[in-house]
Parts: structure tokens; sequence; C-alpha cells
């Protein structure tokens, strides 16, 4: 799903138009990031939380020229998914969860 399908998708289930649909889906995405910049962790019940990590400075290689390249410490995002996301994956849409062994008929 690409960000313009997702603008669509909220045009369709709100009966927004899609100008207003795109407007709701930028603030969104403009919110998230912003509050990572500034080191906050933002959590989404039942979807999962976004915070950064921060890398340390290594030492890295050129692939091309094999030179040495030293690699700045920087933060980068995380994403950790909520088991209920996670079990919403792993049963698919809207399935009910598969026993895990059937019992065998006689």
């Amino acid at each position: 799903m690409t960000k313009a399908d997702l603008i669509d998708e909220v045009s369709r289930l709100a009966e927004l138009t899609r100008k207003d649909s795109e407007v709701i889906v930028e603030t969104i995405f403009d919110s998230i990031v912003r509050s990572l910049r500034v080191g906050d962790k933002i959590e989404i019940r039942g979807f999962g939380s976004f915070r950064t990590r921060q890398r340390k400075p290594r030492v890295g290689r050129n692939p091309k020229t094999g030179d040495r390249v030293e690699v700045p410490a920087k933060k980068i995002p995380f994403f950790k998914p909520s088991k209920e996301l996670k079990d919403l994956v792993n049963t698919g849409a809207g399935e009910p969860a598969a026993p895990a062994s059937a019992p065998s008929a006689p």
C-alpha cells in the first residue's frame, strides 16, 4: 500500500474529499516525524510504538574501493508492533486462528 492508496482508503471509508483525507494522512505522518525528532516515543495501542535508537559511530568500508570510511553516530527510527498487530497479521484478515492440532476423527 502506498501513501496515495492510504489517502484513497481514508477518503472512501470516512466519506471525505480526497483533499481532506490527504491533509489528515499528512498531519499524522508529520506529527510522528516531529515527535521522533525531539526524542519522544509514540505509542498507538493495538498497533505498535515508534521510537528512535542511537547508533554508535563506526568504521565502514567503501564497497567500490575498499577504503575505510568513518560512519558517524546517528539516530534511526524504530517500530515495534504490538502483540495484537502481530496476532492479526499471523491469523489473517478476519479469519479465526487455526487450532494447533486438530483431533483426528475415529
